[in-house]
């Protein structure tokens, strides 16, 4: 089974102490031993330097940008304008859904990805998809 990697994994592996820090980490460590068939999308990378270049914590973000960027090496998928208009029909579909979360789904969608592992809840929400939580990984 693929599973989709949401941004607040790779961001709760590297940061701070955290409830989730080690079950995320344990997400990252089955990725690398490829015991875990794993996908993101390029989006993913957009919100984690957005995320850190607006804490103002520039070089962490980088760190974790370009840990997470070898780490999913060939395994992230491109966001285009197909998932984008997906994405556009599906804001009334599901409104608890963020722009970034929206896109998510319309790459998952698009890819028949059925699983995302991912801290939020916000995707239980959407009944095609399955979210795993980390701590239950």
């Amino acid at each position: 089974m693929r599973f989709f990697i949401d941004t607040n994994i790779p961001m709760y592996a590297t940061g701070t102490e955290h409830a989730y820090r080690d079950p995320c980490r344990k997400v990252i460590k089955a990725i690398a031993a490829e015991s875990l068939d794993a996908v993101t999308d390029a989006e993913v990378f957009q919100e984690i330097l957005c995320r850190y270049l607006y804490i103002n914590r520039r070089e962490t973000g980088l760190q974790v940008f370009d840990r997470f960027h070898t780490l999913m090496e060939g395994k992230v998928m491109p966001v285009t304008m197909r998932e984008v208009n997906m994405a556009r029909e599906m804001v009334n579909v599901y409104p608890a859904l963020s722009p970034r979360d929206l896109i998510h789904l319309a790459v998952m969608v698009h890819h028949r990805i059925t699983h995302i592992i991912s801290t939020d809840r916000v995707f239980d929400t959407v009944p095609t998809i399955t979210r795993v939580d980390p701590a239950t990984f």
